[in-house]
């Protein structure tokens, strides 16, 4: 039986990936090590980690002036490294309040500087983009921080916010690859890898270089962004395997068209699982129209007591992972560019079923 995982990170990962990883495990080029094996400043895999970075600044159009670091830590550790390396000298920093990362980003930076909720959506239990109308923005702020895409509860911008002269940060953890985007509109872009870049462990961040090199006093050295470009990304031992399968994965999303084709696979996915739920009264979105994610969708029966049913038989049928977050309940089906288009059919045809059987 064929197994669909839903997972929200750590999610799958291609198929294609999955087999070159396999095959090349234990003995990587005919170097007779796996890639866990090779030290990090190697020839082996230096290769690996230059081809990676050549291959993103590639799919993504990374221009000259931005620095590409492997990092460890997590999103979560970029919480503290964006002010930490950003405030220059500043007090106050925008933060937009979309849901539970937002919420950690906004905690985490009232360590170092003022927040300025720019917005928030909190009242309506972070089921929207709050209106731009409404945003409160702070035209001496240090930057003006946000989550494009909220893993969670599966709100999503619709539109790159217009920071002005501030420099823009965006945690695109859920939605980095996904499709294509305009990196010269931001100052720091990162991601955890968990979803749609390759296994836990390594987080991308994409920096302009004009942002670095005036950290905080105090700044831990593995903190500092200048440090880590300095370095090449190695001034300690990074996560070498993670490393090498994100390669595989750039290369993987190159082979298939780039983000443009990404882009249109992950929208069709999308949609049609939107529409599923929409045509039914047995299934309901709890997100506006206007905000839903392409990434992370959530959906609720008509009656919750019928959960646990679905969740099982939904098992049974190989489509795993569709609990949703304990803190929105439901479900959550994460369609990430790893997820085949027949896994998203396959999924729409239990939900069909499941409604006949249980009406």
């Amino acid at each position: 039986m064929k197994i669909y995982n839903f997972s929200a990170g750590p999610a799958m990962l291609p198929e294609d990936v999955i087999k070159k990883a396999a095959a090349e495990m234990i003995n990587w080029n005919g170097s007779g090590m796996s890639v866990m094996e090779m030290s990090h400043r190697g020839k082996e895999f230096m290769s690996i980690a230059a081809k990676a970075e050549q291959d993103l600044r590639e799919i993504m159009n990374i221009p000259d002036n931005y620095k590409v670091l492997f990092l460890q830590g997590g999103a979560s550790s970029q919480f503290a490294m964006v002010p930490m390396n950003l405030l220059m000298g500043k007090k106050t920093a925008d933060y937009i309040n979309t849901g539970a990362w937002s919420k950690k980003a906004i905690a985490e930076a009232k360590r170092y500087c003022d927040v300025n909720l720019v917005a928030t959506s909190e009242a309506d239990k972070f089921s929207s983009v709050p209106p731009v109308s409404e945003w409160k923005l702070n035209p001496e702020a240090a930057y003006l921080h946000y989550t494009p895409n909220e893993t969670i509860g599966g709100v999503e911008f619709n539109a790159i916010p217009d920071a002005g002269n501030v420099p823009l940060v965006a945690d695109m953890s859920s939605t980095i690859l996904s499709r294509p985007i305009d990196v010269t509109k931001f100052g720091v872009i990162y991601a955890g890898a968990q979803k749609n870049i390759g296994p836990a462990g390594l987080t991308i961040v994409i920096v302009r270089e004009d942002l670095m090199g005036t950290e905080l006093d105090g700044t831990p050295t593995m903190y500092s962004y200048e440090t880590m470009a300095k370095a090449d990304s190695m001034y300690n031992t990074p996560p070498t395997y993670s490393w090498y399968i994100a390669g595989l994965v750039f290369q993987w999303i190159k082979e298939r068209g780039g983000l443009k084709a990404m882009g249109e696979i992950n929208k069709r996915k999308s949609d049609k699982l939107y529409a599923a739920i929409d045509n039914s009264s047995f299934y309901a979105s709890p997100v506006s129209v206007e905000n839903r994610s392409w990434m992370n969708v959530p959906f609720t029966l008509a009656n919750p007591d019928l959960d646990p049913k679905f969740l099982e038989e939904a098992k049974n049928k190989g489509l795993v992972t569709l609990k949703g977050h304990r803190s929105v309940g439901g479900m959550r089906a994460s369609i990430y560019n790893a997820m085949p288009e027949e896994g998203v059919d396959a999924l729409i045809a239990f939900m069909a079923e499941f409604e006949k059987n249980n009406s």
